[in-house]
């Protein structure tokens, strides 16, 4: 039986889905164990999120006193017999969102992935959320219950600025993501067109933009999908400003990397982005949407070497000391503490 005086020892059952999630659960094992604390991830099929009953369920290990799962685990996946924390990463019920759905993503959305988190949060011992913005979501369009806000961590031992960051002219502008119209990617062409040969676009597009490389000007360069941490490191330590035109987020890790590698984030104050970005300090938050709203933000950061240096700086302190690993290890180890006392809600 756990008790308050346990030291964690957590179990993450959980889906591989290739995307954001796999990188936290990922990174939080590694800051556990680096902790001290046993952490340990089953990995179940993609299936296992459309499909549970077409997946044997695991037995919870022996050694574990907690168990730490994504709230669109399906909750045969539950253990019984441990605690449950569990954590909500997206947002995708808010009402903003329905316009970039497809018909068949909003249903599977509304019928089979929300009826099942207001069950995992029901069931659970412990509710975090990514952000303010998750939460607040998730208490409009789930279930109104208790739960805390900790934000994802970034590894800032290895996601940090250049020795000597270079400058370049033409002014470099970097976006790294997804090429989806949730992400404001139809917005880039019309900001680089309006900015001209003074700036330059360096973009992970890949083959999903190419239906779209017709319509964009010489000043945008495709470097194409990024996989692994060292590229992206690389491509940031080596750019002036990083453009992320996203209309909404649930909390924005590569906005966070961006600024933790020195790089001011002009950004749309979609979903969490707020939360991470200081509007003038940091970086610069523009209404969503806003093409010349944008290109006004890149114009005014590149005209003021003293300003860009400034933020460089202050992107890099507040991700030291607001979403680094330490911080979120540090929240989820006093989170399984207490779950250890709490009944699952009802």
């Amino acid at each position: 039986m756990s008790t308050m005086h346990s030291p964690p020892a957590v179990w993450f059952p959980t889906v591989r889905t290739g995307t954001g999630t796999d990188v936290f659960t990922e990174t939080l094992v590694a800051g556990l164990r680096e902790r001290g604390i046993r952490a340990e991830i089953t990995w179940l099929p993609l299936r296992a999120e459309y499909a549970p009953w077409s997946v044997p369920v695991p037995e919870p290990p022996a050694w574990a006193n907690v168990a730490h799962v994504n709230t669109w685990l399906h909750t045969r996946f539950l253990p019984h017999s441990l605690p449950v924390v569990a954590t909500i990463h997206h947002s995708v019920h808010h009402p903003d969102l329905r316009t970039y759905k497809g018909t068949a993503r909003a249903a599977y959305h509304r019928f089979w992935i929300a009826p099942n988190e207001r069950r995992v949060m029901r069931l659970a011992s412990k509710v975090c959320a990514v952000s303010k913005f998750v939460a607040q979501t998730a208490k409009e369009t789930l279930s109104d219950l208790p739960m805390d806000v900790i934000y994802n961590g970034v590894d800032t031992d290895r996601y940090r600025p250049c020795a000597s960051r270079p400058s370049h002219k033409p002014f470099r502008l970097l976006y790294v993501g997804s090429w989806r119209a949730l992400k404001g990617v139809d917005m880039l062409a019309p900001i680089m067109r309006e900015l001209g040969d003074d700036f330059e676009l360096l973009y992970t597009g890949g083959s999903d933009a190419r239906k779209d490389k017709l319509d964009m000007p010489e000043n945008m360069q495709d470097i194409g999908r990024l996989d692994g941490s060292d590229p992206v490191i690389a491509a940031m330590q080596d750019a002036d400003a990083f453009v992320f035109p996203s209309r909404s987020e649930g909390f924005g890790l590569v906005a966070a990397e961006a600024m933790a590698c020195g790089l001011p984030v002009i950004a749309g104050r979609g979903g969490a982005l707020a939360e991470l970005i200081e509007d003038g300090v940091t970086g610069m938050l523009c209404t969503p949407n806003d093409t010349a709203g944008f290109i006004e933000a890149v114009r005014c950061l590149a005209s003021d070497c003293q300003v860009l240096r400034r933020m460089s700086h202050m992107a890099v302190e507040r991700t030291r000391g607001h979403f680094s690993i330490t911080y979120m290890v540090n929240a989820y180890v006093e989170l399984y503490s207490r779950s250890f006392l709490a009944e699952p809600s009802s």
